[in-house]
């Protein structure tokens, strides 16, 4: 595999707001080969879109529709047979991400902490059954507020059905009055004054509403000095952020792959299990036959008790799908390729740029709440618009660039290192502030 050097990127102190500069950085780009690997919807000019919507829906690598018709073909030539003489045998398939999947995330090598399965919420609920265990003096779970809407229905889910209410159980942290984004010192205080009571700390990371990244080794730390166990939702990290998981001591993570990671519409999601628990058998779970011993897989007869497999792969309910893994696997080799240190590094920069073509106007029709630290923000900027907010976003449209809005007035754009351009920064610019 290959790591693309990114040297050559200008710094952020040297950035300049002209098309010609925006163009300059574009040809100095190590990664500006990518673009042309994905396929981008086209205006009524037969021009690309400005496409600055990877956080809700990543581009189609260009290999996904060979990589799914290889499957199509094998399952009309070998249909079952597939399953082991197969190109890529579908019952071993989903074990082709996982060191890829442990690279994105900086889950250990060969430690079996991540599998790609199921979808994002099915895997928080799944996550929840080992890692949420109540008792009477210690049954909360700490969140960050806003929280994605299917994280919260989860937790209170099963909060209810152990008889807690959330409105007791529940303990949502919201930035302070005036701020749009939460103070790391504030989380400490919190589990330092109530962490006895939480059992679970979980966010998410970056947060959807403000692009927030949070400091997750420090989270961490001060979660597991109060007992607390400790999860993430990635689901606009994967990708995007360079957590290192195994080091920073997460039990678990979880994250979709229809955003950063471009595997299409509901595609399969992804989930980090630790080491330490990965080898507890043990721990308690929802059994199902792929993530029982694949030795005694298919000994149906012999009514044998589930007994799990070793590392992530113990969590999995169903066999994988495999038309949709093979999308997965077209992005994953370019990740491979690129390695996730390099997409962070041009996403710093062309984020960094972005913003800079915004701020130095000095208009008070908006502002960015995504914080300006380059580490606490990834692709995402979340500009929160004062002034006709409504006709702003529809002005974008109309230009020809895709990113969406958030009610009441926030417009949040992505633009992801594989495939947009920093002239394509520059034109949103112009668009927004014109």
């Amino acid at each position: 595999m290959t790591r693309t050097d990114t040297t050559a990127t200008p710094t952020t102190d040297s950035y300049q707001p002209t098309e010609a500069f925006a163009q300059q950085l574009d040809d100095r780009d190590p990664l500006a080969i990518y673009r042309e690997k994905f396929l981008c919807p086209r205006g009524s000019d037969g021009e690309r879109v400005v496409y600055f919507a990877g956080n809700s829906l990543g581009l189609q690598p260009e290999k996904a529709r060979e990589y799914v018709l290889q499957e199509i073909d094998d399952w009309r030539t070998l249909a079952v047979n597939a399953h082991l003489g197969g190109r890529t045998p579908w019952f071993s398939y989903h074990e082709i991400f996982s060191e890829s999947g442990a690279r994105l995330v900086g889950a250990k090598p060969g430690a079996g902490e991540v599998v790609f399965m199921n979808s994002l919420s099915v895997n928080i609920h799944l996550m929840l059954v080992t890692f949420y265990q109540p008792t009477q003096t210690r049954y909360k779970i700490m969140m960050e507020r806003p929280a994605f809407p299917s994280d919260l229905y989860a937790v209170t889910t099963h909060m209810r059905t152990r008889g807690i209410d959330p409105k007791d159980g529940l303990l949502q942290l919201a930035p302070r009055e005036g701020e749009h984004t939460l103070r790391i010192e504030d989380i400490e205080t919190a589990l330092d004054e109530q962490g006895d009571e939480i059992a679970l700390v979980m966010f998410g990371c970056p947060n959807f509403y403000t692009g927030q990244v949070f400091d997750i080794p420090r989270i961490t730390a001060a979660a597991k000095n109060k007992g607390c166990s400790v999860g993430f939702d990635l689901a606009h990290g994967a990708g995007n952020i360079a957590p290192q998981l195994h080091d920073w001591d997460v039990d678990f993570a979880v994250w979709c792959s229809y955003k950063y990671l471009n595997s299409g519409p509901g595609a399969v999601g992804g989930c980090f299990v630790h080491e330490r628990h990965g080898k507890n058998l043990d721990l308690p779970r929802y059994a199902g036959w792929w993530g029982d011993d694949p030795q005694g897989r298919f000994q149906m007869h012999l009514q044998r008790p589930f007994v799990a497999q070793s590392g992530a792969d113990g969590w999995q309910i169903s066999n994988p799908p495999i038309l949709a893994m093979a999308a997965l696997r077209a992005s994953l080799e370019m990740f491979d390729e690129v390695g996730i240190d390099a997409l962070r590094a041009k996403s710093k920069q062309l984020t960094g740029y972005l913003r800079f073509l915004i701020e130095r106007t000095g208009s008070d029709s908006y502002e960015i709440i995504t914080p300006a630290d380059p580490e606490a923000q990834g692709c995402q900027l979340s500009i929160l618009v004062h002034d006709k907010p409504q006709q702003r976003f529809q002005a974008l449209l109309d230009a020809g660039v895709i990113c969406d809005f958030r009610e009441p007035n926030v417009i949040r754009v992505a633009p992801t290192p594989f495939y947009n351009t920093f002239h394509e920064a520059w034109r949103f610019a112009q668009v927004l502030t014109g």
